[in-house]
């Protein structure tokens, strides 16, 4: 579990040492960022449940049930706490996407085979389908904010104005993705033609290390004060790796959801900053620092807490 999240670190140094070097920043993230959701994302959603191992059945539906009283709990966290961790209004959206969010996709699925073993893949992208959903309608209200910008108010594409929901997030590429992906959950197909899977298995492990590139390279644009984070990215830190995880393992546990799915799910949540935030930061036209800052902090610091979570978890 330590190589996996030394690995995945790893990236982000790379794409922090290509940022300063000019070789990535500006329009080239803001168009690797595009090609990310609508693309490779997509792909990586729906090669997740590929895979080739055939769920226990039994364990679906409370993974789905489970998952979405998280993000249920989750939501109204993201709208009340950030005001009692932040004096800046503009900064409450993403302090609130940082306490929702963890990094599912891109570390939960090695972390949670380090753990569980390979076949917890599957479950893991159970899981990420309502995290998915939730990522790109409540995430991007959270990250677009009130005052997105010129890019957020004027563009053809976008699917959120304001705080007003609009439909076209629905069916944006990465949400037709999930949908298919729970599909393909249900009916238990199995048997995708390789001449499908491997081509989406290949694109979608550009995403990985894309995300996490880009996160390197707005990290580059920060100085050092701001990479040592302040008191509202430390009080979200201990938030997104420690105490919210904590919270809806007990939650769970007392629900009576079965030990099996309560641990995937807790360890699940226990990701750092999803990388999502600074994507959508940069889709939106809002400044990256603050989701930098975080993203960066819980990262580092996940390579201790979540072997220690996993220990404490062991022992209840």
């Amino acid at each position: 579990m330590f190589v996996v999240m030394m690995t995945l670190f790893a990236i982000v140094v790379v794409g922090y040492a290509a940022g300063k070097m000019g070789y990535m920043g500006g329009d080239f993230d803001k168009k690797l960022s595009s090609l990310v959701i609508n693309w490779t994302c997509p792909a990586l959603i729906l090669s997740s449940s590929m895979t080739g191992e055939l769920p226990d059945r039994r364990f679906i539906l409370p993974l789905l049930g489970i998952s979405t009283l998280t993000y249920i709990v989750l939501t109204a966290l993201a709208f009340w706490l950030p005001r009692f961790l932040t004096r800046r209004k503009e900064d409450e959206g993403i302090v609130g996407f940082a306490l929702m969010f963890g990094n599912v996709g891109f570390m939960g699925y090695p972390v949670v085979a380090s753990i569980f073993g390979h076949e917890a893949i599957f479950y893991a992208a159970v899981l990420n389908v309502v995290n998915t959903f939730t990522v790109f309608t409540v995430g991007t209200i959270l990250i677009a904010g009130k005052s997105g910008g010129a890019s957020l108010t004027d563009s053809t594409d976008s699917p959120v104005m304001g705080r007003r929901f609009q439909k076209k997030v629905l069916y944006s590429s990465p949400m037709l993705a999930a949908y298919l992906t729970m599909l393909i959950v249900a009916l238990e197909i199995d048997n995708i033609p390789e001449v499908i899977s491997s081509p989406l298995a290949m694109i979608g492990n550009i995403t990985v290390p894309a995300a996490l590139l880009i996160v390197g390279s707005s990290m580059s644009q920060l100085s050092l004060r701001a990479l040592l984070g302040n008191t509202t990215v430390y009080a979200t830190t201990v938030l997104r790796l420690a105490i919210i995880p904590l919270a809806v393992h007990l939650l769970c546990t007392l629900l009576g959801f079965a030990p099996f799915v309560v641990g995937i799910n807790t360890v699940v949540i226990a990701m750092p900053v999803a990388t999502y935030g600074t994507i959508l930061c940069l889709k939106y036209g809002r400044d990256t620092t603050l989701i930098a800052e975080v993203t960066f902090i819980t990262t580092v610091l996940s390579m201790l807490s979540i072997p220690l979570l996993v220990m404490v978890l062991n022992q209840h």
